[in-house]
C-alpha cells in the first residue's frame, strides 16, 4: 500500500554537486508537491510521469510549510533548486505572495533554480525576479515537429527563444533542457536533434542540460517501451553529443541522467556504464573533452547498432528483438 501522501510535506529533498559562479559547489534540491502542470490538462507530456508528485487543493499554507521542512535542512548552500511538478511561476502552483517568500528565505544564495514553461515568462514577472535566479527551460527539442507529435509540450521553439531572450536581457540566468531520444527516435537521430538543438539554444543559454530520456511509469513512453517500441540513449550517445558540441557553443554542457546505468534510462552494456557515467561527470565540470575518453569492447555493438537503425528504419529496442526472437528459437 503506498504510504498516504500529505500537500503541507516536501515530496524529496537532498544535496548534490554543482555549479555557482564558476566554481563547483553544493547545491541543495528541493521538490515540491504542488496542484500540479497546467499541461497535463492537455493530456502531458509523453515522458513526464512528475505528475506524482502532484496534490489536490495545496494551499499557500501547505507551501509555506514545506519551506518550512527545506529550511530546516538548508545549510547555507550557495546553490538552491526548487522543482515542482510544472512550473514555479504558474501562479496555481506556487502564488505570487507565496514565490515571494520562497525568494526572500534563499535571497542569500548565490543561485536560486526552477523551471518554468514559457507562457508565465512575461515582462512584468520577469522584472520582480530576484537577481541570483536562473530560469531552467525546457525547450526539448528545436525541431517544431518533434516537440509537437513526439514530445507533445503545447509550446515552440520561438517560444522558448523568446523566454530565453527576454531573462537574458533582464540580466537573469538561463539553463534550458534538451531531451535526448525523444520518442519514435532512432540513435543518429536522436545525436543530431540533441546536436542541432543545442545549437539554437546556445545565444540564450548559460548552461545546456542534455537530459536522456528516461522511462517513467504511467507514461506513453513507458507503454512503447513495454512493447519494446523505444530504448532509452546509449551512453555512448551523449559522449557523442557532447564530443560534436564540444568548442562550438559558448554555454556549459552539462547532463545528469536519472536511471543512468538502468534498462529504463540511459546505458551500454552493463560493463561500463559506471565509467562512462563518470567521465560525463566529469567533463560537465572540466568542460575538458578528454575527460570523455572512455574505452569498451560494447563500442561496436553501439556503432552496429545505429546502422541496424538505419537499414531498418526502425526505432525499435533491436536488442530486446533479438533476444525474443533467440528464445522463441530455442
Amino acid at each position: 500500500m503506498k504510504d498516504k501522501r500529505f500537500p503541507s510535506e516536501l515530496e524529496a529533498l537532498w544535496k548534490e554537486d554543482d555549479m555557482a559562479d564558476g566554481a563547483k559547489c553544493k547545491a541543495m534540491v528541493m521538490i515540491m508537491r504542488t496542484n500540479g502542470c497546467c499541461w497535463v490538462k492537455h493530456g502531458g507530456c509523453t515522458m513526464c510521469g512528475y505528475r506524482e508528485a502532484s496534490l489536490m487543493n495545496v494551499t499557500p499554507d501547505d507551501l509555506q510549510k514545506q519551506l518550512d521542512q527545506a529550511l530546516s535542512r538548508y545549510k547555507d548552500e550557495p546553490f538552491v533548486k526548487m522543482y515542482t511538478s510544472g512550473s514555479f511561476l504558474d501562479d496555481n502552483e506556487v502564488p505570487p505572495a507565496v514565490r515571494e517568500v520562497y525568494f526572500d528565505a534563499f535571497k542569500g544564495c548565490k543561485r536560486l533554480l526552477f523551471e518554468s514553461r514559457p507562457e508565465f515568462i512575461t515582462s512584468d514577472v520577469v522584472g520582480s525576479l530576484p537577481k541570483n535566479v536562473t530560469v531552467a527551460l525546457g525547450l526539448e527539442s528545436s525541431d517544431p515537429e518533434v516537440l509537437r507529435t513526439s514530445v507533445h509540450k503545447g509550446f515552440t521553439p520561438e517560444d522558448i527563444r523568446r523566454a530565453g531572450e527576454l531573462l537574458k536581457d533582464n540580466g537573469l540566468g538561463v539553463r534550458t533542457y534538451l531531451l535526448l531520444k525523444p520518442p519514435f527516435m532512432t540513435e543518429d537521430m536522436a545525436i543530431e536533434d540533441a546536436v542541432r538543438s543545442a545549437r539554437f539554444a546556445d545565444p540564450f543559454s548559460d548552461e545546456i542540460s542534455i537530459n536522456p530520456l528516461n522511462v517513467q511509469r504511467a507514461t506513453y513512453v513507458e507503454r512503447l517501451w513495454k512493447r519494446g517500441e523505444f530504448r532509452s540513449p546509449w551512453i555512448w550517445s551523449l559522449i557523442e553529443v557532447f564530443r560534436q558540441l564540444s568548442g562550438t557553443v559558448d554555454a556549459r554542457l552539462m547532463s545528469s541522467p536519472s536511471g543512468g546505468g538502468a534498462m529504463r534510462g540511459v546505458h551500454n552494456c552493463g560493463q561500463c556504464d559506471q565509467r562512462a557515467l563518470e567521465a560525463i561527470e566529469r567533463f560537465c565540470y572540466s568542460q575538458n573533452i578528454d575527460d570523455l575518453d572512455v574505452k569498451c569492447d560494447c563500442i561496436p555493438k553501439w556503432e552496429a547498432y545505429r546502422k541496424s537503425e538505419a537499414m531498418l528504419g526502425s526505432p525499435s529496442d533491436l536488442e530486446r528483438d533479438f533476444e525474443n526472437e533467440l528464445v522463441l528459437r530455442m
